[in-house]
Order: C-alpha cells, then sequence, then structure tokens
C-alpha cells in the first residue's frame, strides 16, 4: 500500500430516534492507500453506506476525524465540502442518476460545466471516456435508450471526467445482471491499475468484493476483519 489517501480515527455516527441512541458507527478506523481499491463488505444495517457517507464528506461524524487527500474534511464548512469533493472525489451510484434529457456526452461532460470548462474541451474529454468505456455507438444516445450497463459505463465516465484522485462506489453494480456486473468491475479494476485513481466501494456480496485488492468487513457499526 502506498501513503495514506483516506484515514478514519476512531469514527462514530450515532442517531437519536425519539429517546434512544442508534450507535450506526462505534468508533471506526480505516486507512487506503493510494491506488488501492478496497470493498467495504456488509449486510443491509451494518453501517457500511454510513461509513461511506462519513468518508465521502455526504455525512458528519457525530465524533472522530476523517482526513482526505491530507485535509481533515469533518472540519470543512458544507461550502468547503462542496469544493472540496468537486476537486477530489468522484462518485458512482447504484442508481446512475443520468439526466434524461441529455445525452451520453452531456452527461459526462456536466461536472466539467461546473468548473467553467469550455464546451469543446469537456466534449473532447467526454468522448475520450465514453471511448474507453466501449460506448462509441452510443454517445448520441439518451439514457432511456441504453440499457443499465451502458447507463452505469456513462456513470463510471462521468466520475473519472474530473480526474479525481478518489472515487467512492455505492452498490454501483446492484441493478446489474451477471455478466454487466462482471463487466463493470473489471473496468473499475483497470481504473485503480492502469489510471491511478483510489477507489472504495460498498457492496453487500462477498463474491463482488473478491474483485477488489482489500476487503474490509463491517458489523454492526465496526470492522470486525479484513482479508
Amino acid at each position: 500500500m502506498g501513503e495514506s489517501v483516506i484515514s478514519a480515527k476512531s469514527v462514530y455516527k450515532i442517531f437519536k430516534l425519539g429517546e434512544e441512541r442508534v450507535i450506526a458507527l462505534n468508533g471506526v478506523s480505516l486507512d487506503v492507500g493510494k491506488g488501492e481499491f478496497v470493498a467495504i463488505v456488509g449486510t443491509s444495517g451494518s453501517g457500511k453506506s454510513t461509513f461511506l457517507n462519513m468518508l465521502a464528506g455526504l455525512d458528519r461524524p457525530t465524533r472522530g476525524e476523517v482526513i482526505i487527500a491530507g485535509t481533515h474534511i469533518e472540519r470543512l464548512s458544507e461550502g468547503e465540502l462542496v469544493k472540496f469533493r468537486q476537486k477530489h472525489v468522484g462518485f458512482i451510484f447504484q442508481a446512475y442518476d443520468l439526466l434524461p434529457q441529455l445525452d451520453a456526452i452531456e452527461n459526462v461532460a456536466l461536472p466539467l460545466s461546473f468548473r467553467g470548462v469550455s464546451k469543446s474541451v469537456r466534449t473532447k474529454e467526454a468522448v475520450k471516456l465514453l471511448k474507453q468505456m466501449g460506448l462509441e455507438k452510443y454517445m448520441k444516445h439518451r439514457p432511456t435508450e441504453m440499457s443499465g450497463g451502458q447507463q452505469q459505463r456513462v456513470g463510471i465516465a462521468r466520475a473519472l471526467v474530473v480526474k479525481p484522485e478518489i472515487i467512492f462506489a455505492d452498490e454501483p453494480t446492484g441493478n446489474l445482471d451477471t455478466k454487466t456486473t462482471i463487466e463493470v468491475l473489471h473496468i473499475l479494476q483497470d481504473v485503480v491499475h492502469k489510471e491511478g485513481n483510489t477507489l472504495v466501494m460498498v457492496t453487500h456480496d462477498n463474491k463482488l468484493a473478491g474483485y477488489a485488492d482489500r476487503r474490509v468487513h463491517i458489523l454492526d457499526g465496526e470492522i470486525v476483519f479484513e482479508d
């Protein structure tokens, strides 16, 4: 493992439900190295998605530290967090979250438009990534004209277009069939091992987690073992 780009130290997340305190994360610590593919594995309600949200700066820990790319993100304001995520982080979601009125090129290029990149440059970058994803024939297709696997590849390209140091993936193959799932996981492996990105993926499936370099198993808000 190279230098740590993600470091969580004694992270707690406690929710209040009426008078009851629910401990979703119970002092979790984890380091992820540069260029590493880590899977966080657990059943529904284990705390895995809550932990991913802490690492990605989508939610704040009740207690503990989260250091991403050398920055204590738990100390940032909401505005600072937004800018930080735009600069350092890419997201791949189970639901794709593509805009239905845009074609594949426009969906992939969208994050660059938020950065003020010119249309010609962002289109060029989007086309390059879509070709890498094997989607040459679908660049002008809208989401409803593509299969689930094709939409997820567009989602991956959109996450990569900003050249993020870190990619967070939450059950990225949850809606896909077995063949397409394997294809997408091979793409994610290539992203890490050829491009040097760091990838943290949440999954409930031990078999899918086997594509990662390291598996972190979480149960009842605690890391129980790694392999």
